[in-house]
């Protein structure tokens, strides 16, 4: 299972379409292309793509002049049907006024071209380099792309970088001259104050060429003052994307004279003997001191360890208890990700203080958060048994642990 893999869900007839792999059990799933929810792996299965040939439900594909939000699944039918005519003839589309103008301005008619304008229905060569492509999978949903217009092949490695985590690699490979990348990620619209900064470290090569290249680094952050207006046709997957140059500045070549340059090895540090007195040592060998063994330098005291709090008996897994004073907007994933952290925490505290059993509150909702728990309680050796709580109390919305 792969990122952009579209998925069925085991337990319902929702598809989606991959977006984070999130661990080896966890799967990030754009449901509707609309939100966005955490799904364990065992309960997805990828949607053959024969199955969308067969019963024709391909996915979306904005083409020249769509616009996000309107219909872009028209069926083949529905489009056959708005280009006949009713006698079944296809009908010539219709010239556009600035078509119309064109054609009366080449044929001498007696209206004038303005100086510069390009001729109707051809667009500019597309520029040269490697390029960082948003593309829309659906109104709200981007795919993160690499295109290479240009003649050499390119090493890449990409990644993200968020406020909490400073580099996270998700993917690496060469991609051929004239080529894009299947998405590296997605983004949703919805999330775009939150978006990761991307991270491209790109060294284009040529099979048999008499150059090397050092290393391109490009860190890309998204701001909505230059992100909207960054939205124009992409070169090579011909469709309309929000498009960053990457290579701005051109990868410098290698002269060969620095590659026939060995870089010498630093010269190792002198070292003394971990924990001799120096001083002592002199004295011992100068004749100046009676031979005794040197003195041995006493180590520094570790730090007592903190002791371990005891879990409180019923631990609630609510955003609302773990963060009371929460104000940012967080994700369905961050949420997930932080109940889980605070659960192994409690669960490991609870074992450490020899506590009998515990109760955690974790909620009805979708039931991702139940069966999380449910299925590493079910694995951990140290659990004699757990139940659903009192009912009467929590519903279906606790789980009581009986800890060996």
């Amino acid at each position: 299972m792969n990122v952009g893999d579209r998925v069925r869900l085991l337990t319902g007839t929702e598809e989606g379409i991959v977006t984070r792999l999130l661990d080896s059990e966890l799967v990030e799933v754009a449901i509707d292309n609309d939100f966005t929810i955490p799904v364990l792996r065992r309960e997805v299965v990828v949607v053959a793509q024969e199955e969308g040939k067969n019963f024709d439900r391909t996915a979306p594909d904005y083409g020249p002049g769509q616009t996000p939000g309107k219909s872009a699944n028209a069926s083949k039918k529905d489009k056959s049907k708005s280009q006949l005519k009713p006698g079944g003839a296809p009908k010539p589309p219709q010239p556009s006024l600035q078509e119309a103008l064109a054609a009366v301005a080449s044929s001498g008619a007696g209206v004038a071209k303005p100086a510069g304008t390009p001729p109707v229905g051809k667009q500019a060569p597309a520029a040269k380099g490697l390029f960082l492509a948003l593309v829309h999978q659906s109104p709200e949903l981007l795919g993160v792309t690499l295109i290479n217009n240009t003649e050499a092949d390119v090493l890449y490695t990409y990644g993200e970088a968020t406020s909490t985590r400073p580099y996270r690699a998700l993917a690496a490979d060469k991609l051929g001259p004239k080529a894009s990348t299947r998405p590296l990620s997605f983004l949703h619209l919805k999330d775009f104050e939150t978006w990761p900064a991307v991270i491209f470290q790109l060294l284009p090569t040529r099979l048999n060429g008499d150059a090397a290249y050092e290393l391109l680094t490009k860190r890309q952050a998204f701001k909505a003052s230059t992100f909207y207006s960054s939205q124009r046709p992409a070169p090579v997957i011909q469709k309309d994307a929000y498009l960053f140059q990457l290579d701005e500045k051109a990868a410098a070549a290698i002269a060969p004279e620095q590659l026939a340059q060995e870089t010498p090895a630093p010269a190792p540090a002198p070292t003394k003997p971990a924990g001799i007195d120096a001083a002592a040592l002199k004295a011992q060998l100068s004749g100046d001191a009676p031979a005794r063994p040197a003195a041995v330098v006493a180590a520094a005291t570790p730090a007592p360890a903190a002791p371990v709090v005891a879990p409180p008996h019923e631990f609630d897994l609510h955003l609302e208890a773990l963060r009371p004073d929460n104000k940012e907007e967080l994700s369905n994933t961050a949420i997930l990700r932080l109940q889980l952290d605070a659960f192994e925490d409690a669960l490991s505290r609870a074992l450490a203080t020899n506590m009998h059993e515990i109760v955690f509150i974790h909620g009805m909702g979708n039931g991702v958060l139940r069966k999380e728990i449910h299925r590493q309680l079910s694995r951990n050796k140290d659990i004699k048994f757990f139940e659903d709580a009192r009912k009467e109390k929590f519903g279906f919305g606790a789980t009581l642990v009986r800890l060996k």
